[in-house]
């Protein structure tokens, strides 16, 4: 071998050696970065989880708090239904109570007017039998026709 290959051979294999370095180097920066990986995960981990439980918590809360809220929105729909009804009884109830004398004493005052109206119609019928009536010939005179 020629001292010119000789001197490229020793370049090759000095470049074999920095590459072999640089991939070493880099399998430790790649072994590094992954133990602060995990670490930044285990971290990140333990401080979700009371995050996911507190936010759990309050969904269950949000939940019942509805479910109460529509309890109580129904239970306020019966009693208010209730309320109407027995308004609504009472009204007529009152009603009745109101109307019924009072048709009675209608009752009472239409007998009285065709009592009086009976008394006057008989009265009228006396005072035309006994009035004087006119002369035939002075109806057949006020006759137009």
């Amino acid at each position: 071998m020629t001292e010119t290959g000789e001197l490229f051979l020793g370049m090759i294999a000095f470049a074999v050696l920095v590459m072999a370095a640089i991939q070493v180097a880099a399998i430790f920066a790649g072994i590094r970065l992954a133990r602060r990986v995990d670490a930044l995960a285990t971290q990140i981990d333990q401080e979700i989880k009371p995050l996911i439980a507190n936010l759990t918590a309050l969904s269950s809360e949000a939940a019942r708090a509805a479910s109460l809220a529509a309890r109580q929105a129904e239970r306020f729909d019966r009693v208010f239904g209730e309320m109407v009804e027995r308004v609504d009884k009472t009204l007529a109830a009152a009603h009745a109570i109101v109307t019924g004398p009072a048709r009675q004493g209608m009752a009472i005052m239409a007998g009285a007017k065709a009592v009086l109206d009976a008394f006057r119609s008989l009265r009228e019928v006396s005072r035309r039998r006994a009035a004087p009536r006119p002369a035939r010939d002075e109806e057949e005179s006020l006759f137009i026709g």
